[in-house]
């Protein structure tokens, strides 16, 4: 427990500076976090014998970041395009070494880690143009207020529903998936994080009744991320993606209800026009 409260603060800390600085660092650090989540969805699915195209894999994910950095959404695209295309062929130039069903754990792999984290890019690089948000705590940018509405968010309902589901939990959400998720940690959630969301958006200056429903969403979409790894755990066998993070598992353990809150937050800021 000592030490997954430590690297829980160390891990913190490091968040906070990079969010707060942005720029290249931050895009870096997103292009990192998704190709070792890619190392670790690899594996996993090794573990049942399927030999998943690792190069064409990282590549994509690698072009769909540098479209998010270079603010070429339309491109993405073209980068889908032939990563999937090429790691099919692959089933030809390799037969009998990448079979029909790695080819397509491949090209979803793709799709479920890559575009996240391209949208989590370019979350922090909304309203670059404008400007900062003035708060209590001096000046903040719009991209570095939302990011941190998703992960605040984010963790906030992760916290919630393992607190709330400890103390009250009595009836399973999902038990054939996660047998420790409850339903009642599911609603404490979603009242814990509608909550925080709102405080933050108060806090940001954003409007409070927009914030009341993205906070409901997190929750549900943070919940869902997490789920959809659980299935792919026990599909592959495994208990933790990677041992990367001491105490906290893999980056694929920490970061699965971002995959799904990160897209979610910045189509929401887009839909709603926030900044």
């Amino acid at each position: 427990m000592l030490t997954r409260i430590i690297t829980g603060v160390i891990g913190i800390a490091l968040a906070a500076f990079v969010i707060q600085t942005g720029g290249l660092l931050f895009a870096l650090f997103a292009l990192l976090l998704s190709l070792l989540a890619w190392v670790e969805y690899v594996k996993a699915f090794g573990q049942k014998g399927e030999h998943l195209s690792f190069l064409v894999g990282a590549l994509g994910l690698i072009g769909l970041w540098g479209c998010a950095w270079l603010g070429k959404a339309e491109a993405m695209t073209a980068v889908i395009t032939a990563a999937v295309l090429a790691i099919f062929l692959e089933t030809v130039l390799r037969h009998g070494k990448v079979s029909f069903p790695a080819a397509a754990l491949s090209a979803a792999g793709i799709l479920y880690l890559g575009l996240p984290f391209a949208h989590l890019v370019s979350l922090r690089g909304l309203g670059a143009n404008l400007p900062p948000l003035e708060t209590g705590l001096g000046a903040f940018e719009p991209g570095c207020a939302l990011v941190w509405l998703m992960f605040i968010g984010t963790w906030s309902s992760d916290s919630f529903a393992y607190f709330v589901g400890s103390a009250i939990g009595k009836h399973k959400l999902c038990p054939s998936i996660s047998p420790n998720k409850t339903i009642e940690g599911a609603l404490g959630a979603v009242v814990g994080t509608t909550a925080m969301t709102v405080g933050l958006g108060a806090f940001f200056g954003f409007s409070l009744p927009l914030m009341a429903g993205l906070g409901v969403l997190i929750a549900i979409f943070g919940t869902l991320g997490d789920l959809v790894e659980s299935v792919a755990k026990r599909h592959t066998g495994i208990k933790d993606s990677g041992h990367i993070i001491p105490g906290h598992g893999g980056i694929w353990d920490r970061f699965d209800s971002v995959l799904f809150t990160a897209p979610l937050v910045y189509f929401f800021a887009l839909a709603f026009n926030l900044l």
